[in-house]
């Protein structure tokens, strides 16, 4: 459950909120300012500014996000119906309390003859789901203000980073080595050399046309690295050990694409290359309860350090900002630098698949 806390701006609103309530009811601002103020009213207007607020905020910060999100629309229609009718209940038990610290009836009080219950229950439902709708409305609205904002901002941090992984990655220089590292396995390996050309293939196809989307497969994006991974092997041929642990992946669930990728593009361009020591990179990637833990690590120099401080600074701090913006609050990023060793660890919560994240529930 998401954290709520009422910020003191909050407090005028609801205040303000139900006294124009009571000038609608009584026709008059000052004669409703003086029923609050100055009279047996004032807590029976107490029960409603606090208790509604209540209402309001058990909606906002914990049905919405346990059920309407998740799309668990029965439970949230029932358990909204049973927050309503409590809350007007209680509310009620408001008219009594005012009419028994004036020493008054009900009757008396509120100038009815019989039926009184079923007279304040009347009151006090339509009006906590009035403030119920408002403050939904506000929520929302303020939510797709912010969800447009980022959508923005995404599109402008995916095109820089498309742009950036083309320029490294479909450079001349990569091409030919891969071209001609598969071109000479033709004739040593054949098999190889077959299998190598497919790995380029279908890099090439997803660049292409399979990441276009806010996002896309885990598993094509998995796949996608693989290829990465045993191309760069093929393409650098320098003697570097790496070990890939890869966890068996769910079908049914989605990432944005290239999160993954700048780590492990990182490890390969700023991986040690010293010949008296071991040169190796190493990645592992674990899917437990909808969330994906990823660790790259990869052996460091005093040369290899400063160039990725220096060159790759950029990449992870593109990465870290398309973190923020797709994933606010559901990721977490460590980044260690020392002994020898430069690693990264990152876990994200998942997205259903057909989960859209331009919803504006999902923001909040």
């Amino acid at each position: 459950m998401q954290k709520a806390v009422l910020k003191l701006y909050h407090i005028p609103f609801w205040l303000a909120y139900h006294y124009l309530w009571w000038v609608v009811a009584m026709g008059n601002p000052f004669k409703a300012a003086e029923s609050i103020l100055f009279s047996p009213f004032a807590i029976k207007f107490l029960f409603y500014v606090v208790l509604q607020a209540v209402a309001v905020y058990f909606n906002l910060y914990y049905l919405i996000p346990r059920y309407l999100e998740k799309g668990k629309y029965k439970p949230y229609i029932g358990y909204l119906g049973i927050t309503l009718l409590a809350t007007s209940l209680a509310i009620v038990s408001g008219y009594y309390v005012s009419a028994w610290l004036a020493h008054q009836s009900v009757e008396t009080l509120f100038g009815r003859d019989k039926n009184c219950f079923f007279y304040f229950f009347g009151e006090t439902m339509p009006s906590t789901l009035a403030s119920t709708t408002l403050a939904m409305s506000i929520k929302l609205t303020k939510n797709w203000i912010s969800t447009e904002r980022r959508k923005q901002l995404l599109e402008k941090e995916k095109l820089e980073t498309e742009l950036r992984f083309l320029k490294y990655q479909f450079n001349p220089h990569f091409l030919f080595n891969s071209i001609n590292s598969i071109f000479f396995l033709i004739h040593k390996n054949p098999d190889v050399a077959s299998a190598s050309l497919a790995k380029f293939s279908e890099l090439l196809r997803h660049h292409l046309y399979e990441c276009n989307d806010e996002l896309v497969p885990l598993e094509k994006e998995i796949a996608y690295l693989r290829n990465f991974i045993a191309l760069e092997i093929l393409r650098q041929n320098r003697g570097i050990l790496v070990t890939t642990d890869i966890d068996e992946l769910p079908t049914d669930t989605d990432i944005a694409p290239f999160i993954l990728m700048t780590f492990v593009e990182n490890a390969f361009k700023h991986v040690s290359k010293d010949s008296d020591r071991d040169n190796w990179i190493s990645i592992r990637l674990r899917v437990k309860a909808d969330h994906l833990q990823f660790e790259v690590s990869n052996s460091t120099s005093a040369l290899s350090t400063q160039q990725a401080l220096h060159y790759g600074g950029i990449g992870l701090k593109n990465v870290r900002r398309r973190l923020d913006l797709i994933y606010p609050d559901k990721h977490f990023l460590e980044i260690q630098d020392g002994d020898g060793a430069f690693a990264v660890k990152l876990s994200v919560a998942l997205e259903p698949q057909n989960t859209h994240l331009d919803s504006p529930l999902m923001v909040q």
